[in-house]
C-alpha cells in the first residue's frame, strides 16, 4: 500500500549556490564610487565561495555544535582549552585568508577601508560568530602600530593571512588572533568601577605587571592574547596586553571559569576568567588605559555597524527570493500589495545602513595619515555612536519582518532566519549598549565643537533645498549648539533623528532615485511609519526598488 498522502509542492527552498556580491547591486556601486574597483574580482570570487551551499552548512554546524570548555588535560593539568567543531575553523580559514580583517594596513590603495568592509558584510551574511575574533584582532592592529617593541614582535603575526588554531606561544605561530577584555561583574559598562589590579614586575616603573583579578566577558577567550583594563599601582587604569602563554613558555594564569550560554552568536566562545597573577605587558602610557581601549573600541563599533547591516541584507534576500517563489491566493507572495510593501520597507532600512556603513569605513581611511581629513575624523567621531545605536537596534526589528515572511518556515530551526534572528541582538548589548552610544554621542557634540561645525556644515550642504531634510536639521540645530543637561533623556531621540538625517544626505548624493525618493517618503513625511510595511505604497517605485535588492536575472 502506498502512503503517500500528498506531493510536496509550492515549497521554496533558501537561496543558496550564487555570488551573493553579484545579488547586490548597490554594494558593487558603492565600491565602485569609493575606489575599490581594483577589489570587485577577490570579493566576487569570496562571495561565491560563501553562497555555496556547503559554506551555509558549514555555519550551521559551527553554530549548532559551539565551544566545549576542556579545563584539564587527562592527567589533571590545567590546560583552559576551548575547543570548536571543525567547521569553525573551516570558515575562520575562510575569512583570513581573504585577507579582508588586515587589508586596511597591510595595503595603501585607495578604497580598502570600503573593500574591507564589504569582505566583512557578505561574510556576515552567512555566519556571524567568526567576525568577533577577526573584529577584535582588527581593531587591536592600529593600538599596538603606535607601540614599536610590541609591533615588532606581534605585526607581522597579525597581517598574515593564515589561520593558526594551535595553542601554542605566540613566538612558535605564524599568525594570532587578538580579544580584549574590559567587562566586570561590579561594573558593566562603567569600565571605570574595574577592581582587577596590576602590580609592576621589577620596579615601578615597568611595563612588566601581574594581574590580579576578573572579567566578566571575555571575547573570545581562546585567543592567543588579550587587551586588558587592570587598576596599575598608581592608581589609574592602564592597558595591558595578556597572553595565553608567558614569555617563559608556561601557561599564562588566566583561568577561564566558564563560557557564556548565550542567545545567539553561539558559534563563538565568550567566557569568564580570573587572573591568577597573569603575566601582562602595558601598551600605551601608564593611567591612559581607557583611552588606549577606547580607540580599539571604536573600530569594533564599526564593525559592529557592518555586522548588523550584514544581517539586515541577508534576512531581506531569503524573505525576497522566498516571497517571490511562493504562492498564495492564487500569485506569489512578492506580488501581493501589502507584502509588497514590507519588502520594499525592508529594502530601504537595508540600503541606508550600507550606505552609511561605508561612509564610515571609509572616514576610518581619511581619518588616518599624516594628514588626516578633518571632516572624515568628525564623522568617524560623532557618526560611529550613533550608527551603532540605530543600525544594530533595527536589524532586530528587520530579522524578526523577515523571518515573519517565510512564516512557520523561518521560526524552525532548520531555517538560517531563526540563527540570524538570534544573533541580531549582539551587537546592540557588545561594545556599549545603545544608552552608552546615545550619551557618548552626546559628550563628543559637546566637547568636539570642530567636528561638530564640520559635520554640521556637511549634513546642511547635502540636504540642499529639500524642505524635509531642512526641517529635519533645522530641528537638530539646538542641541547641535551645545548641549544641556536636559537632552540627556532624549540621547536615543537625537542620535535617532542624527542617523536619519545622515542616510538621507547619503543616499541623496550617491543612491538612485527610487531610493532616495522612497526613503524621504517613509522617514520624512506625515505619515512616517512605525512597522515595517506601515506606509503608503504610492509613494514608493516597489518595481524599482526590489529589483535593485535582488535582481531577478541575477
Amino acid at each position: 500500500m502506498d502512503w503517500n498522502t500528498h506531493t510536496v509542492t509550492n515549497q521554496v527552498d533558501e537561496l543558496r549556490d550564487a555570488d551573493l556580491l553579484a545579488l547586490d547591486p548597490a554594494l558593487q556601486q558603492h565600491l565602485q564610487r569609493l575606489g575599490a574597483d581594483w577589489a570587485l574580482p577577490g570579493l566576487h570570487a569570496y562571495g561565491t565561495a560563501l553562497g555555496r551551499r556547503e559554506t551555509f552548512e558549514q555555519a550551521a554546524q559551527a553554530n549548532a555544535a559551539g565551544p566545549v570548555l576542556q579545563r584539564f588535560d587527562a592527567r589533571g593539568r590545567r590546560i583552559d582549552d576551548v575547543r570548536f567543531h571543525p567547521d569553525w575553523h573551516a570558515l575562520l580559514t575562510l575569512l583570513r585568508g581573504q585577507g579582508w580583517m588586515a587589508r586596511p594596513f597591510a595595503d595603501h590603495r585607495p578604497g580598502r577601508w570600503a573593500a574591507a568592509a564589504a569582505g566583512m558584510l557578505l561574510h556576515g551574511q552567512v555566519e556571524a560568530g567568526t567576525l568577533c575574533p577577526a573584529t577584535m584582532t582588527q581593531a587591536a592592529i592600529p593600538v599596538l602600530r603606535r607601540d614599536p617593541a610590541l609591533w615588532a614582535w606581534l605585526g607581522e603575526r597579525l597581517l598574515d593571512p593564515r589561520h593558526d588554531p594551535s595553542d601554542r606561544p605566540i613566538d612558535a605561530k605564524p599568525s594570532i588572533w587578538l580579544g580584549m577584555g574590559m567587562t566586570e561583574k561590579q561594573g558593566g559598562s562603567d569600565v571605570r568601577a574595574n577592581t582587577t589590579t596590576a602590580t609592576p614586575i621589577g620596579g615601578p616603573d615597568s611595563a612588566e605587571a601581574l594581574l590580579r583579578g576578573h572579567k566578566w566577558f571575555y571575547s573570545a577567550p581562546s585567543s592567543d592574547a588579550h587587551l586588558v583594563v587592570a587598576r596599575a599601582a598608581e592608581g589609574g587604569l592602564s592597558c595591558y596586553l595578556v597572553p595565553r602563554w608567558r614569555p617563559d613558555g608556561q601557561r599564562n594564569a588566566v583561568r577561564i571559569q566558564r563560557l557564556k550560554d548565550k542567545l545567539g552568536n553561539r558559534s563563538n566562545a565568550s567566557g569568564e576568567v580570573e587572573f591568577e597573577d597573569a603575566w601582562g605587558l602595558r601598551v600605551g602610557e601608564p593611567g591612559r588605559g581607557l583611552p588606549t581601549i577606547l580607540e580599539m573600541a571604536t573600530h569594533t563599533r564599526l564593525n559592529c555597524v557592518l555586522g548588523s547591516t550584514a544581517l539586515m541584507r541577508a534576512g531581506l534576500v531569503q524573505a525576497l527570493a522566498y516571497a517571490r517563489g511562493r504562492q498564495a491566493f492564487g500569485r506569489p507572495l512578492a506580488q501581493q500589495p501589502l507584502m509588497r510593501s514590507v519588502l520594499a520597507d525592508l529594502a530601504l532600512e537595508s540600503e541606508a545602513a550600507l550606505v552609511l556603513a561605508l561612509r564610515l569605513a571609509q572616514a576610518f581611511e581619511d581619518a588616518e595619515g599624516p594628514a588626516p581629513d578633518p571632516l572624515a575624523r568628525a564623522w568617524q567621531r560623532l557618526m560611529t555612536p550613533a550608527a551603532k545605536l540605530w543600525v544594530c537596534k533595527r536589524a532586530v526589528a528587520q530579522a524578526g519582518e523577515a523571518l515573519e515572511v517565510l512564516g512557520g518556515n523561518g521560526y524552525v530551526e532548520e531555517s538560517s532566519l531563526a540563527r540570524l534572528y538570534r544573533e541580531a541582538p549582539v551587537n546592540s548589548v557588545w561594545e556599549g549598549s545603545g544608552n552608552v552610544m546615545a550619551l557618548d554621542l552626546l559628550r563628543a557634540l559637546g566637547r568636539e565643537r570642530e567636528a561638530t561645525q564640520r559635520l554640521w556644515d556637511d549634513l546642511a550642504e547635502g540636504c540642499g533645498d529639500e524642505p524635509r531634510l531642512r526641517a529635519a536639521l533645522t530641528a537638530l540645530a539646538p542641541v547641535w549648539q551645545r548641549p544641556t543637561d536636559a537632552a540627556e533623556g532624549q540621547a536615543r531621540r537625537i542620535a535617532q533623528r542624527l542617523v536619519l538625517l545622515a542616510q538621507a544626505v547619503l543616499l541623496r548624493r550617491h543612491a538612485p532615485a527610487a531610493v532616495t525618493e522612497g526613503f524621504l517618503a517613509t522617514r520624512f513625511g506625515p505619515d512616517t511609519a512605525g512597522i515595517f510595511g506601515a506606509l503608503a505604497p504610492a509613494a514608493l517605485d516597489v518595481d524599482a526598488l526590489l529589483e535593485r535588492a535582488l535582481p531577478t536575472q541575477a
